[in-house]
């Protein structure tokens, strides 16, 4: 993995999966990160080659619940980041989806209540030696690039530090979110801090933080000296942000998803969630096109609501196709 001058997508929660990922990646994203994904749950998956969808999957034993699903067409590009705090438990996670992925990141930036609370995410920041044993046993017994990703500390001097003891552990690359934990997303991120980190270190940093326009990623790399760009938002709400030829309409970017959703089948929780965060950044749920996603129970529900029906029905039949030439290969 290489970590320079890359337009990178930010992990988000319940957003970066497969289909999300792929949409990045068609419109010239580089690195594409998936969700954060909690060891506790990882450790009890079995990786499973999905035939029909072309997929690899990370089930949950007993609930047939898919963690984590990936596909050979960005193995050379998706980072599995995981929340953790334990270093013991993150290297059995990391063993069962490494072969997989072109990277393993640990989340130390998260300040959610969910991940704080059980020691994950930006709680990791206050521990300087958990994160040195978390980072250094991944470093030792994985065959994959490790990094990590935080955000910044109460004080300049104490981040730079931080990530000074990071860079010490062997990682990969550095992600910096430009913000404290305690700032809002509306609060503007410190690059000016970014800066300082990139000064003090040789391993690559990725910068995060207030990137909305393509543009955005030229500017950030000049005011911070960043080896590469990270987006979250500004890719959520449009993931074309990453076409050095320009935005396409939300719509079109939009109904490009759904597609990407059906063909990988992806959750409709998760499907709808994100369909809603867009939905919400342009216009409103009230309205009939979002009060529409919430009534939607199904990826069918969807394909129509989204003039999309023809490509599902296409989709499903191929893979009832597929299934009984196994049948008859059998």
């Amino acid at each position: 993995m290489d970590y320079e001058n890359k337009l990178v997508l930010a992990p988000m929660v319940r957003i970066g999966t497969l289909p999300f990922r792929l949409l990045a990646a068609q419109y010239g994203a580089d690195i594409t990160y998936g969700e954060e994904i909690i060891d506790h749950k990882m450790v009890k998956c079995e990786r499973i080659v999905n035939e029909y969808l072309g997929s690899v999957d990370f089930v949950e034993k007993g609930t047939n619940n898919v963690v984590f699903r990936t596909c050979d067409q960005e193995r050379n590009q998706v980072v599995f980041q995981m929340g953790t705090s334990d270093a013991v438990r993150a290297l059995t996670a990391a063993k069962i989806v490494c072969k997989d992925v072109a990277a393993v990141d640990i989340n130390m930036g998260c300040p959610k209540s969910f991940s704080v609370s059980g020691g994950m995410g930006a709680a990791l920041l206050s521990k300087p030696e958990l994160i040195h044993d978390i980072l250094t046993t991944l470093k030792r017994n994985l065959n994959v690039p490790v990094t990590c990703k935080i955000r910044l500390l109460k004080l300049p001097q104490d981040t730079v530090e931080l990530a000074r003891r990071i860079e010490k552990t062997g990682v990969a690359a550095l992600a910096v979110h430009g913000r404290k934990v305690a700032d809002r997303p509306r609060d503007p991120a410190k690059w000016s801090e970014i800066a300082d980190i990139v000064a003090a270190l040789s391993i690559p940093v990725i910068a995060n933080g207030d990137v909305f326009e393509y543009d955005d990623f030229q500017r950030i790399k000049i005011a911070t000296g960043a080896s590469s760009v990270m987006v979250a938002r500004g890719a959520l709400w449009n993931a074309s942000i990453f076409s050095p030829e320009g935005r396409l309409p939300w719509e079109d970017v939009k109904k490009e998803y759904v597609r990407k959703g059906i063909l990988w089948d992806n959750d409709i929780k998760s499907t709808k969630h994100t369909l809603k965060d867009i939905i919400m950044h342009y216009s409103c749920l009230e309205l009939p096109e979002g009060k529409a996603v919430n009534k939607s129970e199904t990826l069918a529900d969807l394909a129509k609501l989204y003039g999309e029906e023809k490509y599902y029905h296409f989709v499903n039949e191929n893979r009832v196709l597929h299934k009984l030439n196994r049948i008859a290969e059998l």
